[in-house]
């Protein structure tokens, strides 16, 4: 068994906020907290023992909430796997845990589901799966636990160019875990890519 201790969880908020006009989508609020508390609160609640944001603006503003924060290492917001990068750079644990920051509901016991998995299958990396509106069960990407040792790999691929987190995960063995199991919230994945959708989600 993976121990919580062995897990650093890893919050991506290094994007561009492109379909919220813009604005910082980790500092906007949801129910009363910044979108980036709430994956702060989940993460430390579900077993994860210590916590970094990727962010490439505000910095001050994110620690403020008392987390180590750093910008992708890579020009540009590059995208979620620059954020990989720079998570696995700055991970002093066996694991990451990568979780987006614009997805305020996700599961409590996603470390766990996702250690489970990995330590089962002997894998590189755990990935999400989760039902999508068409009731398909489809990969999460950015919901990864991965073995800190990828860091190598990840540099390599991105020094030759690649941006696809599929296109990396499918170099190492990776486990699929899905969240469809009665119970589980079926809005746990949905991410707010607008001001309107988070508003939405607000809603019980």
């Amino acid at each position: 068994m993976i121990s919580p201790h062995e897990i650093t969880g890893l919050i991506l908020a290094g994007g561009r906020g492109t379909r919220m006009g813009g604005i910082d989508k980790g500092l906007q609020a949801f129910r009363g907290l910044a979108l980036v508390q709430h994956a702060l609160n989940r993460l430390q609640r579900g077993g994860v023992s210590r916590c970094l944001i990727n962010a490439n603006r505000n910095l001050a503003a994110y620690a403020a909430f008392g987390t180590p924060v750093w910008p992708d290492e890579m020009a540009d917001y590059a995208g979620p796997l620059a954020g990989f990068l720079t998570g696995l750079a700055h991970c002093e644990t066996p694991y990451l845990l990568t979780v987006p920051c614009d997805t305020p509901l996700f599961p409590m016991d996603l470390a766990v589901r996702l250690a489970e998995a990995l330590a089962r299958e002997d894998a590189d990396i755990a990935m999400a799966a989760a039902k999508e509106e068409d009731g398909q069960i489809r990969p999460q990407p950015v919901f990864c636990l991965l073995r800190a040792a990828l860091l190598e790999s990840l540099v390599r691929f991105t020094h030759d160019g690649g941006r696809k987190i599929d296109r990396w995960t499918a170099l190492h063995k990776t486990v699929l875990v899905p969240f469809d199991a009665p119970g589980d919230d079926p809005k746990a994945f949905f991410n707010a890519n607008t001001l309107a959708e988070l508003h939405s989600l607000e809603s019980p």
